[in-house]
């Protein structure tokens, strides 16, 4: 069993080509996730990605006539549930170098933005989960409650490729229906993710765009939806050098106009309409209470016309159409969500009660994600294909399409010569028969000498 213990033969001939360009293996052991014995990490790691793909759950695959070089249940679940595996500086060291070739092939000008949201993660049918909460889902038309997590998850965007950099499952304390297991190791990388649990999702945010930018990924915005634009956290994330764009609501924030405290619906009155967007209604510069200055941008709601959105800036030089536009790229974030629990198995393909198989297993369907990013927007981009592209359109740029085809079929020409005269007639008749179906315009362009001789 062990003679089989063979990581690159564990999936699928693109998938693995991406895995060895994106150094997906390199990234695990750099990050301690590593075995002394038996099957390796990297072997099992990759017999998980791969399920994805084969429409199987474990149980299945254990069933199959793959079953005998596989290993048994108790291993996959021992490699879920290691608290001291550090799936945190995996995903991020994976995530930021990603970023960093996806980068090359996007234009300086073009806004990088770190994205902040968070989406129920449910364990509506379990009892025992470690860390297990009553969760209210703010997101969901029926507004109820559930029992799991709230997932906490920052990524990056540039408006075309959407990759998630890190993730909190987060449970409760005034609600939670498990404690932290009392086997757990204190000193273990587990822990620490146990601990920051029970923390509150603006305690974490600042922490987790710190370890983003300490990975080296670059961004100059960070885009968040009502429940996260809060003054406090505004100001953190400023004094971290970012700037944030995000919708907020008429609650209790209050903003300075000249030195008076006003509401929401009392800006919207203050401010100056606006004459060009019919969607844009009006904008206006202000200061929060806690002394951050923004700019107020106040839009159309599509689903209610007589109503309005409002949409915050605290990087006041943006015109209120660029503002606009760049929240727009927080919509990335929602396709990043449903793609992950409707096609990628997020919280159904393993029923474990460790909190660290929670976060396993959410790490590798995140790898997933960027795995088929990446291949999306290699396939999407040509200017992926790197200088070999651009070689080619230098040299396309020098020849008009009538020069191009001439030189082809002057190759083919030459081409035909070297074989004997029977293929060389079948050939030609066939060259003929071609260019007797082409375009007038075409055949006026250019002499077509492999019809002679």
């Amino acid at each position: 069993m062990i003679a089989n213990n063979d990581p690159n033969k564990q999936l699928p001939t693109e998938i693995k080509s991406v895995f060895k360009e994106l150094g997906v293996l390199r990234h695990l052991r750099n990050a301690g996730i590593t075995k002394s014995f038996g099957f390796s990490s990297a072997f099992i790691f990759q017999l998980i990605f791969r399920l994805i793909f084969e429409h199987k759950n474990w149980f299945r695959i254990l069933d199959s006539k793959k079953s005998p070089d596989l290993p048994a249940k108790d291993t996959i679940y021992r490699f879920l549930n290691k608290s001291t595996f550090n799936w945190r500086r995996y995903l991020l060291t994976l995530a930021s170098s990603v970023i960093a070739k996806v980068s090359n092939f996007t234009s300086h000008h073009r806004p990088k933005v770190f994205i902040i949201d968070d989406s129920s993660y449910d364990r509506n049918r379990s009892k025992k989960v470690e860390l297990l909460a009553r969760c209210f889902d703010h997101a969901s038309q029926k507004m109820k409650f559930y029992k799991g997590f709230r997932m906490l998850t920052l990524g990056w965007s540039d408006g075309a490729t959407f990759m998630p950099v890190d993730f909190s499952l987060l449970s409760s304390k005034k609600n939670q229906m498990n404690g932290i297991s009392k086997d757990i190791d204190k000193r273990s990388s587990g822990y620490k993710r146990r601990q920051e649990a029970l923390q509150t999702a603006p305690e974490q945010i600042p922490g987790m765009l710190q370890r983003a930018m300490d990975a080296g990924i670059d961004a100059s915005y960070v885009l968040m939806d009502s429940w996260f634009t809060q003054p406090p956290l505004i100001k953190d994330i400023k004094e971290q050098g970012l700037d944030v764009i995000g919708m907020v609501k008429n609650l209790k924030q209050r903003y300075l106009i000249d030195e008076q405290r006003v509401s929401l619906k009392e800006l919207y009155r203050l401010a100056k309409p606006a004459s060009s967007k019919k969607d844009i209604l009006r904008s206006i510069h202000t200061t929060q209470a806690n002394g951050v200055p923004v700019k107020v941008v106040f839009v159309r709601n599509r689903n209610k016309k007589r109503e309005w959105l409002a949409v915050l800036s605290t990087d006041c030089t943006l015109s209120d159409q660029e503002i606009i536009r760049i929240y727009g790229m927080r919509w990335d974030v929602e396709v990043f969500f449903k793609t992950t629990k409707s096609l990628l198995n997020l919280q159904k393909e393993f029923q474990s009660r460790s909190y660290d198989a929670l976060i396993s297993h959410t790490t590798i369907v995140f790898t997933r994600y960027i795995v088929l990013s990446w291949q999306n927007r290699c396939h999407s981009d040509d200017r992926t294909l790197g200088g070999l592209f651009y070689e080619l359109c230098d040299e396309i740029d020098e020849l008009d399409w009538a020069t191009a085809l001439q030189q082809l079929i002057e190759i083919l020409d030459d081409a035909i010569k070297h074989t004997n005269k029977n293929i060389q007639k079948l050939i030609k008749s066939q060259v003929q028969q071609w260019v007797a179906g082409l375009p007038h315009y075409i055949k006026g362009y250019m002499s077509i000498s492999v019809c002679e001789s």
